[in-house]
Protein backbone atom coordinates (compact mmCIF):
# COMPACT_ATOMS: atom_id res chain seq x y z
CA UNK A 1 0.00 0.00 0.00
CA UNK A 2 1.35 3.50 -1.05
CA UNK A 3 2.47 5.41 1.81
CA UNK A 4 -0.23 8.90 2.72
CA UNK A 5 1.18 11.77 3.54
CA UNK A 6 0.13 14.47 5.50
CA UNK A 7 -2.72 16.73 3.31
CA UNK A 8 -0.97 20.03 4.52
CA UNK A 9 -1.12 23.66 2.81
CA UNK A 10 1.26 26.79 3.03
CA UNK A 11 -0.15 28.67 5.94
CA UNK A 12 1.20 31.87 4.29
CA UNK A 13 -1.58 34.68 3.35
CA UNK A 14 -3.22 34.04 -0.03
CA UNK A 15 -1.22 31.06 -0.75
CA UNK A 16 -2.35 27.76 0.50
CA UNK A 17 -0.28 25.62 -1.89
CA UNK A 18 0.41 21.92 -0.56
CA UNK A 19 3.42 21.70 1.71
CA UNK A 20 6.32 18.82 0.86
CA UNK A 21 8.81 17.85 2.82
CA UNK A 22 12.71 18.53 2.07
CA UNK A 23 15.17 17.14 4.36
CA UNK A 24 14.21 19.51 7.82
CA UNK A 25 11.82 22.04 6.14
CA UNK A 26 8.40 22.08 4.71
CA UNK A 27 7.98 23.66 1.43
CA UNK A 28 5.43 25.01 -0.68
CA UNK A 29 6.13 25.24 -4.79
CA UNK A 30 6.20 29.56 -4.33
CA UNK A 31 9.03 28.61 -2.02
CA UNK A 32 7.69 29.02 1.73
CA UNK A 33 9.56 27.17 4.12
CA UNK A 34 8.76 26.17 7.56
CA UNK A 35 11.95 24.67 9.58
CA UNK A 36 11.10 21.32 11.26
CA UNK A 37 12.18 21.28 15.11
CA UNK A 38 14.26 19.16 16.68
CA UNK A 39 11.77 17.57 18.58
CA UNK A 40 9.97 16.91 15.12
CA UNK A 41 6.59 19.21 15.16
CA UNK A 42 6.58 22.12 12.51
CA UNK A 43 4.90 25.58 13.66
CA UNK A 44 2.77 27.09 11.07
CA UNK A 45 1.19 30.14 12.89
CA UNK A 46 1.39 33.04 11.07
CA UNK A 47 1.40 36.75 13.12
CA UNK A 48 -1.55 37.23 12.13
CA UNK A 49 -3.21 34.35 13.79
CA UNK A 50 -1.53 34.57 17.35
CA UNK A 51 -3.45 35.84 20.04
CA UNK A 52 -0.73 36.45 22.78
CA UNK A 53 3.34 36.61 22.48
CA UNK A 54 3.02 33.40 23.75
CA UNK A 55 -0.19 31.81 22.60
CA UNK A 56 -2.33 28.38 23.77
CA UNK A 57 -1.88 26.41 27.10
CA UNK A 58 1.27 26.57 29.54
CA UNK A 59 3.73 23.77 29.50
CA UNK A 60 2.53 23.40 33.06
CA UNK A 61 -1.35 22.89 32.02
CA UNK A 62 -0.07 20.26 28.98
CA UNK A 63 2.10 18.24 30.99
CA UNK A 64 -0.83 18.07 34.20
CA UNK A 65 -3.69 17.49 31.23
CA UNK A 66 -0.86 14.70 30.45
CA UNK A 67 -0.74 13.03 33.51
CA UNK A 68 -3.93 13.05 33.95
CA UNK A 69 -5.03 10.94 31.07
CA UNK A 70 -1.90 8.77 31.20
CA UNK A 71 -3.43 7.58 34.75
CA UNK A 72 -6.79 6.92 33.60
CA UNK A 73 -8.26 10.38 34.21
CA UNK A 74 -10.33 11.15 31.49
CA UNK A 75 -10.36 8.53 29.35
CA UNK A 76 -13.83 7.56 28.77
CA UNK A 77 -14.11 10.57 26.30
CA UNK A 78 -11.30 9.22 24.33
CA UNK A 79 -12.64 5.84 24.10
CA UNK A 80 -16.21 7.06 22.56
CA UNK A 81 -14.19 9.35 20.11
CA UNK A 82 -11.60 6.23 19.10
CA UNK A 83 -14.88 3.75 19.24
CA UNK A 84 -16.56 6.44 16.94
CA UNK A 85 -14.30 7.14 13.85
CA UNK A 86 -15.36 6.25 10.58
CA UNK A 87 -14.19 2.61 8.96
CA UNK A 88 -12.29 3.62 5.75
CA UNK A 89 -10.82 0.66 3.07
CA UNK A 90 -7.61 2.44 3.06
CA UNK A 91 -5.74 4.46 5.12
CA UNK A 92 -7.90 6.91 7.79
CA UNK A 93 -6.97 10.91 7.38
CA UNK A 94 -7.60 12.43 10.53
CA UNK A 95 -7.07 15.83 12.23
CA UNK A 96 -6.90 16.61 15.90
CA UNK A 97 -8.08 20.32 16.12
CA UNK A 98 -6.95 21.13 19.98
CA UNK A 99 -4.29 18.02 19.84
CA UNK A 100 -2.85 19.03 23.52
CA UNK A 101 -0.51 16.62 24.27
CA UNK A 102 -1.65 14.32 21.67
CA UNK A 103 -3.23 11.55 23.56
CA UNK A 104 -6.52 11.47 21.70
CA UNK A 105 -4.40 11.10 18.37
CA UNK A 106 -2.45 8.56 19.45
CA UNK A 107 -4.80 6.27 20.78
CA UNK A 108 -6.81 6.49 17.30
CA UNK A 109 -3.35 5.42 15.99
CA UNK A 110 -2.72 2.58 17.75
CA UNK A 111 -6.02 1.17 17.23
CA UNK A 112 -6.39 1.89 13.30
CA UNK A 113 -4.15 2.60 10.27
CA UNK A 114 -4.28 6.34 10.31
CA UNK A 115 -2.35 8.77 8.85
CA UNK A 116 -3.09 11.73 11.41
CA UNK A 117 -1.98 15.74 12.08
CA UNK A 118 -2.82 16.78 15.19
CA UNK A 119 -2.76 21.08 15.73
CA UNK A 120 -2.25 22.56 18.48
CA UNK A 121 -1.96 27.35 19.70
CA UNK A 122 0.56 26.04 22.07
CA UNK A 123 3.94 25.11 21.07
CA UNK A 124 4.24 23.04 24.20
CA UNK A 125 1.79 21.05 23.52
CA UNK A 126 2.87 20.16 20.01
CA UNK A 127 6.20 19.42 21.24
CA UNK A 128 5.01 17.17 23.66
CA UNK A 129 2.87 15.20 21.24
CA UNK A 130 5.65 15.04 19.11
CA UNK A 131 8.25 13.42 21.30
CA UNK A 132 5.41 10.89 22.71
CA UNK A 133 4.17 9.97 18.99
CA UNK A 134 6.78 10.76 16.38
CA UNK A 135 4.97 8.47 13.78
CA UNK A 136 2.03 11.34 13.81
CA UNK A 137 2.85 15.17 12.15
CA UNK A 138 1.87 17.54 14.46
CA UNK A 139 1.56 20.85 13.75
CA UNK A 140 1.64 24.90 15.71
CA UNK A 141 -1.35 26.77 14.21
CA UNK A 142 -4.47 28.44 15.53
CA UNK A 143 -7.55 25.61 15.02
CA UNK A 144 -10.33 28.51 14.88
CA UNK A 145 -8.92 30.27 11.81
CA UNK A 146 -7.80 28.81 8.06
CA UNK A 147 -6.58 25.43 8.65
CA UNK A 148 -3.44 24.45 7.15
CA UNK A 149 -4.82 21.97 5.07
CA UNK A 150 -6.03 21.18 1.40
CA UNK A 151 -9.29 21.77 0.32
CA UNK A 152 -11.47 17.82 0.70
CA UNK A 153 -8.32 16.08 1.84
CA UNK A 154 -9.42 14.57 5.15
CA UNK A 155 -11.64 11.77 6.55
CA UNK A 156 -12.08 12.89 10.41
CA UNK A 157 -12.01 15.95 11.62
CA UNK A 158 -11.70 15.23 15.69
CA UNK A 159 -12.09 18.57 18.20
CA UNK A 160 -12.19 17.64 21.95
CA UNK A 161 -12.84 20.76 24.34
CA UNK A 162 -10.99 23.27 21.86
CA UNK A 163 -12.07 25.85 19.53
CA UNK A 164 -12.74 25.02 15.78
CA UNK A 165 -14.85 27.23 12.99
CA UNK A 166 -17.15 25.18 11.22
CA UNK A 167 -16.67 26.67 7.53
CA UNK A 168 -12.95 25.75 8.08
CA UNK A 169 -13.77 22.03 9.24
CA UNK A 170 -16.56 21.60 6.74
CA UNK A 171 -13.91 23.31 3.72
CA UNK A 172 -10.95 20.11 4.84
CA UNK A 173 -13.16 17.31 4.74
CA UNK A 174 -14.39 14.83 2.09
CA UNK A 175 -17.51 15.38 0.77
CA UNK A 176 -18.83 12.29 2.89
CA UNK A 177 -16.47 13.51 6.30
CA UNK A 178 -17.05 13.14 10.08
CA UNK A 179 -16.22 15.52 12.31
CA UNK A 180 -16.56 14.37 16.17
CA UNK A 181 -16.95 17.20 19.02
CA UNK A 182 -16.70 16.41 22.06
CA UNK A 183 -17.33 19.33 24.79
CA UNK A 184 -18.01 19.44 28.24
CA UNK A 185 -21.30 18.24 29.71
CA UNK A 186 -23.29 20.38 32.23
CA UNK A 187 -21.98 18.43 35.59
CA UNK A 188 -18.58 17.84 34.11
CA UNK A 189 -15.99 18.57 37.31
CA UNK A 190 -18.96 19.91 39.32
CA UNK A 191 -17.37 18.85 42.20
CA UNK A 192 -14.53 20.86 41.97
CA UNK A 193 -16.03 23.86 40.23
CA UNK A 194 -17.96 24.01 43.94
CA UNK A 195 -14.68 23.90 46.10
CA UNK A 196 -12.80 26.17 43.47
CA UNK A 197 -15.71 28.78 43.19
CA UNK A 198 -17.90 28.65 45.88
CA UNK A 199 -20.89 26.90 43.39
CA UNK A 200 -21.57 25.35 40.05
CA UNK A 201 -23.41 26.45 37.85
CA UNK A 202 -24.38 23.94 34.57
CA UNK A 203 -24.25 25.06 31.65
CA UNK A 204 -25.24 23.37 28.02
CA UNK A 205 -22.92 23.14 25.23
CA UNK A 206 -23.68 20.67 22.92
CA UNK A 207 -26.70 22.14 21.73
CA UNK A 208 -25.07 25.12 21.02
CA UNK A 209 -22.37 23.23 19.07
CA UNK A 210 -25.09 21.20 16.57
CA UNK A 211 -26.56 24.82 15.81
CA UNK A 212 -23.42 26.06 14.97
CA UNK A 213 -22.26 23.60 12.58
CA UNK A 214 -25.90 23.19 11.23
CA UNK A 215 -25.67 24.56 7.99
CA UNK A 216 -23.02 22.53 6.90
CA UNK A 217 -23.52 19.19 8.96
CA UNK A 218 -25.91 16.82 10.19
CA UNK A 219 -26.01 14.93 13.27
CA UNK A 220 -25.53 11.18 13.42
CA UNK A 221 -24.82 10.43 16.81
CA UNK A 222 -24.83 12.55 20.26
CA UNK A 223 -23.86 10.57 23.43
CA UNK A 224 -22.41 11.56 27.01
CA UNK A 225 -19.00 10.04 28.61
CA UNK A 226 -18.86 10.19 32.21
CA UNK A 227 -16.89 9.07 34.91
CA UNK A 228 -15.93 9.42 38.52
CA UNK A 229 -12.46 8.83 40.26
CA UNK A 230 -11.19 10.18 43.85
CA UNK A 231 -8.12 12.50 43.09
CA UNK A 232 -5.85 13.08 46.07
CA UNK A 233 -2.80 15.81 46.90
CA UNK A 234 -0.91 16.11 43.46
CA UNK A 235 -3.94 14.85 41.13
CA UNK A 236 -6.20 17.09 42.30
CA UNK A 237 -3.46 20.09 41.82
CA UNK A 238 -3.35 18.60 38.17
CA UNK A 239 -6.81 18.75 37.75
CA UNK A 240 -6.94 22.85 38.65
CA UNK A 241 -3.84 23.58 36.58
CA UNK A 242 -5.36 21.79 33.54
CA UNK A 243 -8.66 23.29 34.06
CA UNK A 244 -8.50 26.97 35.11
CA UNK A 245 -5.77 28.71 33.07
CA UNK A 246 -2.46 29.50 35.20
CA UNK A 247 -4.10 27.55 38.18
CA UNK A 248 -4.91 31.20 39.90
CA UNK A 249 -4.07 31.69 43.08
CA UNK A 250 -7.68 31.78 44.81
CA UNK A 251 -8.43 28.64 43.36
CA UNK A 252 -5.19 26.98 44.51
CA UNK A 253 -5.01 27.88 47.98
CA UNK A 254 -8.86 26.68 47.89
CA UNK A 255 -7.84 23.28 47.17
CA UNK A 256 -4.27 22.87 48.77
CA UNK A 257 -6.72 23.00 51.73
CA UNK A 258 -8.82 19.19 50.12
CA UNK A 259 -7.16 16.12 51.12
CA UNK A 260 -9.58 14.69 48.19
CA UNK A 261 -12.20 15.12 46.11
CA UNK A 262 -14.78 12.90 44.29
CA UNK A 263 -14.91 14.19 40.94
CA UNK A 264 -17.25 13.59 37.86
CA UNK A 265 -15.83 13.99 34.66
CA UNK A 266 -18.25 14.42 32.22
CA UNK A 267 -18.69 15.14 28.11
CA UNK A 268 -21.59 15.56 25.51
CA UNK A 269 -20.08 13.71 22.66
CA UNK A 270 -21.54 15.50 19.16
CA UNK A 271 -20.68 12.58 15.65
CA UNK A 272 -22.44 15.14 12.39
CA UNK A 273 -21.37 14.43 8.83
CA UNK A 274 -20.39 16.55 6.29
CA UNK A 275 -23.47 17.34 4.08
Amino acid sequence: MAAVHPPLACSVRGCGRPLAREERRLICTAGHAFDIARSGYVSLLQPQDRRSRVPGDAPEAVAARARLLDAGVGRAVVDAVVARAPITNGTLVVVDLGCGSGQLLGALAAARDVCGVGLDLSTAAAETASRRFPSLTWIVANADRRLPLLDASIDLVMSLNGRRNPDECARVLKADGTLIVGVPAPDDLVELRAAVQGGAIERERADAVVAAHGPLFAVVERCTTRERHRLEGDALRDLLRSTYRGARASAASRVETLDALEVTLASDVVVMRRV
